[in-house]
């Protein structure tokens, strides 16, 4: 998931988006692909 996909889902901002998505990959929730504007998140399982 990208945080523009996680923006349309949840009506966050883009920083809110980005810091979400960066906290639940901290937190190993989350795997982070690719970098910058690319980034893509998905499930860890």
């Amino acid at each position: 998931m990208s945080a523009k996909k996680y923006m349309t889902i949840t009506g966050a901002s883009k920083a809110t988006a980005t810091r979400d998505l960066q906290d639940l990959a901290e937190k190993h929730v989350l795997v982070a692909t690719g970098g910058g504007r690319s980034t893509h998140y998905r499930i860890n399982l």
